[in-house]
């Protein structure tokens, strides 16, 4: 038998999402957060890069204030109102000492209890698909920044700029891995969590022939039922979830 998936914690108030790209928290996550923040929590979006490079036929700075536009526009459909930029270069961030001190610094500035990241290790589904070094690089340092922000010795520089240690987040939450532990019910974020995705039309437009709206409810449909059958049968959003 399967095991079941736990529900996600519900204790906590502030939540910062760490992801690589414009577009990476709508592939499913942005269903919960919906409905996150329609129960009174804040949310935050942090995005190592501006997407830059994600379509083609666009010029990086053109295609970096289009993406970053359509990312606002998809973060305010589900309630997020603070969506941040740290400008590292699409394609080729690095994990390294640079990103974990820019995701640490956010850490301590929006003193979350839970941070959610995108996949961080090296494939998808089980080994079928292979993940980008974006999203590995990005995830890991997302995970590793946590512990970053409560140290004070280390990055003690962001001290000295006014943003003292924090130690208060409870929970790391990976989406789309393999691992999963928990899951969050999303029925009633369901249709936003379609419309976010549709917000990032041009770069969908880009990436498929198919018609946006047909291809961001596919896309949704199939992330909420992966878990479906761990989780009581209903439309899930399923995380690894550690406790720090």
């Amino acid at each position: 038998m399967t095991d079941q998936l736990k529900p996600m914690p519900e204790d906590w108030q502030r939540a910062l999402a760490v992801v690589a790209h414009p577009d990476d928290l709508e592939y499913g996550c942005a269903a919960a957060i919906a409905q996150w923040t329609d129960g009174g929590r804040d949310v935050t979006y942090l995005l190592a890069s501006r997407g830059e490079a994600g379509i083609d036929t666009l010029p990086p700075a053109e295609c970096a204030q289009l993406r970053e536009r359509e990312q606002r526009a998809s973060a305010a459909v589900v309630g997020v109102t603070k969506v941040e930029f740290l400008h590292h270069r699409d394609g080729v961030i690095e994990y390294g000492t640079a990103l974990r001190r820019d995701i640490a610094a956010a850490v301590r500035r929006h003193r979350p209890e839970l941070v959610i990241t995108l996949n961080h290790r090296e494939s998808w589904g089980a080994g079928t698909f292979w993940n980008t070094p974006d999203h590995v690089a990005v995830g890991r340092a997302a995970l590793d920044a946590v512990g970053d922000a409560g140290n004070r010795w280390i990055f003690p520089e962001l001290a000295e700029k006014g943003l003292e240690p924090w130690n208060g987040v409870r929970w790391s939450a990976i989406a789309g891995s393999d691992a999963a532990t928990h899951a969050v019910e999303v029925s009633s974020g369901f249709e936003r969590g379609v419309r976010s995705l549709l917000e990032h039309r041009v770069y969908i437009e880009a990436l498929t022939d198919k018609d946006p709206e047909e291809y961001a409810r596919e896309v949704l449909n199939f992330s909420t039922s992966m878990a479906s059958d761990r989780f009581g049968g209903r439309p899930s959003v399923a995380f690894e979830v550690f406790n720090r």
